[in-house]
């Protein structure tokens, strides 16, 4: 299993299913970086908590409003005129660079967030996916997640 963030979220993110669980859940308006912390978090089994829970989520709000939304708003307003204008197809290509480029960032500050976090002790929890999205309906995407990132290898 990659030790960092980003490699891990590069190979789970190569797993069957979970583009699709990760389109859904951005679709829905979660932090799908934020969620990728989750799942990392959860197979490291780093111990959950309130207060590191509201340490990644003050960090990742800001920069998903800020600066990954409005790149990906861009990008999904040029969709259907980057079809007949190579020119705009082209510059939407170089904003998609743009939007992966601000969540690399925004995983690398999430890891640098938590890389003073010791594993758990056997009793504490390391439900990380459910406690950090506010969706209920969203137990499949985020079971497609955690199966595939139990999966990836050690």
């Amino acid at each position: 299993m990659p030790t960092d963030l980003w490699r891990f979220a590069e190979a789970l993110y190569q797993r069957p299913g979970v583009e699709v669980a990760c389109l859904l859940l951005q679709t829905q308006d979660e932090d799908v970086c934020l969620l990728l912390c989750a799942a990392w978090l959860e197979r490291r089994q780093i111990a959950y908590c309130d207060e590191r829970a509201e340490a990644l989520r003050a960090l990742a709000q800001p920069w998903q409003q800020q600066v990954v939304m409005p790149l990906r708003q861009l990008r999904q307003n040029w969709r259907e005129q980057a079809q007949s204008d190579n020119a705009l197809k082209q510059l939407r290509e170089q904003i998609k660079q743009l939007e992966l480029e601000a969540e690399r960032e925004q995983l690398e500050r999430l890891a640098a967030c938590t890389q003073d976090w010791s594993d758990s002790a056997a009793d504490a929890p390391l439900d990380w996916l459910e406690r950090l999205t506010p969706q209920p309906g969203n137990r499949d995407a985020l079971q497609t997640l955690r199966i595939a990132a139990a999966q990836l290898s050690a």
